[in-house]
């Protein structure tokens, strides 16, 4: 059984799902995304491959009849799909060669603009949780991605505010926040042609980052092969940098942030709006975690243990180790 329940304080929905409770436990020497393992085909690079216990799905089951007019009840309508990054059960994603990173990009093409064609999804995000900080059981290099019906609070609020200073000032705001990192320099990692890496001014993690497209660009949509091949460089780059730091696997969330589809609601979103990826690693120190705790959680109001500007400095000297040692 699967649902979405609202929550009118928040004029949000909750995701619920009594099916995932019951995903049994893997052996330890199984992985379903391992080639031999009967799951996948014997022969892959780069795959997607259907949840096996969505929480949302495009035949979604009845909803419980718990709720009221108040307490409203819908269908856990959408599309949850994993994306398998290689078949290397043990392997890191920087290891993976150029070429190899493009296809997968270019797979997060493709299943953006197949699952846009479903008119009932709003919002398709692609997403990463690595290391065991973060709940990861599954070892073998992969991330979801998630095709929403309804608009998540998140990008309901980043929208409205990036469309509301558009209108302020014409400006698109993403141009704005690379503005302002570009003249005062110690938070920006590294740059390409095409994407900017930084440390926000207003990082809630300790090591936080950004990915920003330079340019016009909104989604996958927009996409051409040089922006491929920056993308994946970066990707590359970056996620070697992180492992740098503290010379260990470096756990993070990632997301990948994008214009919403089938709403009208935000036409013009190429003005205002612009492709993003946010990195949200856990780790505070070598050996410690930045738990989201009562504040974080309950007001929303998130404390950053480190300064930005120091963690930003640690960040790039880890990035120009990695990149000194090839």
């Amino acid at each position: 059984m699967a649902e979405l329940r609202y929550n009118p304080l928040l004029n949000d929905w909750t995701m619920v799902s009594a099916d995932r409770s019951k995903r049994p436990d893997m052996p330890k020497d199984f992985c379903p995304f391992c080639p031999d393992s009967g799951k996948v085909p014997a022969d892959y690079d780069v795959l997607k491959y259907d949840n096996d216990f969505p929480i949302l799905s495009q035949n979604p089951p009845q909803p419980d009849e718990v709720g009221s007019d108040f307490y409203k009840t819908d269908y856990s309508y959408g599309k949850c799909e994993v994306i398998l990054y290689s078949p290397d059960h043990d392997g890191k994603f920087y290891d993976l060669s150029q070429a190899h990173i493009e296809k997968l990009v270019r797979l997060w093409q493709e299943r953006f603009e197949d699952l846009k064609t479903d008119e009932k999804i709003k919002y398709i995000m692609p997403f990463e949780n690595k290391g065991k900080e973060v709940g990861t059981t599954m070892i073998h290099p992969h991330g979801q991605i998630y095709a929403y019906a309804k608009m998540p609070l998140r990008l309901k609020l980043e929208l409205k505010n990036s469309m509301d200073y558009f209108k302020e000032t014409g400006e698109n705001i993403f141009d704005r926040l690379i503005k302002e990192e570009r003249a005062f320099k110690e938070r920006i990692i590294f740059e390409n042609d095409s994407f900017i890496v930084f440390l926000p001014f207003f990082a809630n993690y300790p090591f936080e980052t950004y990915i920003v497209a330079k340019d016009k660009i909104s989604s996958f949509s927009d996409f051409t092969d040089k922006t491929v091949s920056d993308f994946a460089k970066t990707l590359k780059e970056l996620t070697k940098a992180f492992d740098y730091v503290y010379n260990k696997p470096f756990p993070y969330m990632m997301a990948i942030y994008q214009e919403p589809v089938n709403s009208p609601e935000y036409a013009g979103v190429h003005d205002f709006y612009r492709f993003n990826v946010k990195f949200f690693p856990p780790l505070r120190g070598k050996n410690s975690i930045k738990y989201n705790a009562s504040s974080e959680t309950a007001a929303w109001v998130h404390g950053n243990p480190r300064r930005v500007e120091e963690t930003a400095e640690e960040l790039r000297r880890a990035y120009r180790s990695s990149v000194d040692e090839g």
